[in-house]
């Protein structure tokens, strides 16, 4: 069975890296947090003393890190990734970084004799938990069919999506979607709210009809109980949309409504609630209107 090396054990890479010593891969793990390599550990992973130490001797190295230079570290600085590595080792990360950082991992690793794949997934913790992530997989068709076993254990769907850098670049749309469905969920709560009607029985006729999304289906309940223990953290996805603004912008394409949900989630971070689930844009909605606590 192929001996991995798991760089981030947060609240997706914990998970993740637990499914796949529950599918009987050997996972040498490496986190900044003591007490999350015992939890892995627990569940049956070994620890790695450091970045160096877990990416030594392995097959493939994935890393699930929050933003870009948290991945070129691990893996471009001294004793990392990169520098232990025997040659032909897999890099698959699966953190959300921007395209051009992708791409220079991908150049870094082919002058090393490595391999490399940006693999960004979207489904939050649940499908984290559960292994169906969805995978969006930029680099080579072969390197992915080399290890199509370790992806249908972490998601139920999996694509390859183009050359380096292509899984992130659809990744962004993804955030984009989805920061824009939970921003016009939030209004339509607290429309119905102002007017007084029950947004349990509002929301299942919407759910029900074209309006039906899976903001809706997963998170429509924590948000009217304003819940907003973080799934994935505002702060995350403020970043998210930030390398999205940018590759708009490089690219010249408009993007009136993703630019205006990028400041909301800015004005979310601005006002101290980073740390919360990115549902808390109905916060935001509610300061706007006059309405709620804050």
């Amino acid at each position: 069975m192929t001996s991995i090396a798991f760089i981030g054990l947060g609240v997706m890479g914990g998970p993740m890296a637990a499914n796949l010593v529950a599918a009987g891969y050997d996972v040498v793990a490496y986190d900044r947090s003591p007490a999350r390599i015992e939890s892995f550990v627990a569940r049956g992973g070994r620890a790695g003393g450091a970045v160096a130490d877990a990416a030594t001797g392995v097959e493939v190295v994935i890393t699930m890190l929050p933003d870009g230079p948290d991945v070129e570290s691990v893996t471009l600085g001294e004793g990392g990734i990169f520098e232990r590595a025997q040659p032909g080792t897999l890099h698959i990360d699966m953190s959300t970084i921007s395209p051009e950082s992708a791409l220079k991992l991908a150049g870094q690793a082919e002058s090393r004799a490595l391999k490399f794949l940006d693999a960004a997934v979207s489904g939050g913790e649940r499908s984290a938990i559960e292994g169906s992530l969805s995978i969006m997989v930029g680099g080579a068709e072969e390197d992915l069919q080399r290890v199509r076993g370790i992806f249908d254990t972490l998601g139920s769907t999996v694509v390859h999506v183009g050359p380096h850098g292509a899984g992130q670049i659809v990744k962004a749309a993804n955030q984009l979607v989805v920061a824009g469905v939970i921003e016009l969920v939030a209004e339509a709560m607290v429309f119905l709210e102002a007017h007084g009607l029950d947004t349990e029985l509002a929301m299942k006729v919407l759910a029900a009809g074209l309006a039906g999304n899976e903001v809706l289906a997963r998170k429509g309940a924590s948000m009217r109980a304003r819940n907003f223990a973080p799934g994935f953290r505002v702060a995350l996805h403020h970043k998210d949309l930030g390398i999205l603004t940018n590759a708009a912008r490089q690219a010249g394409v408009a993007m009136p409504l993703g630019v205006l949900v990028a400041q909301l989630m800015g004005a979310l971070v601005a006002n101290g609630d980073g740390s919360l689930d990115h549902t808390a844009l109905l916060r935001l909605v509610e300061q706007l209107s006059g309405r709620g606590d804050h």
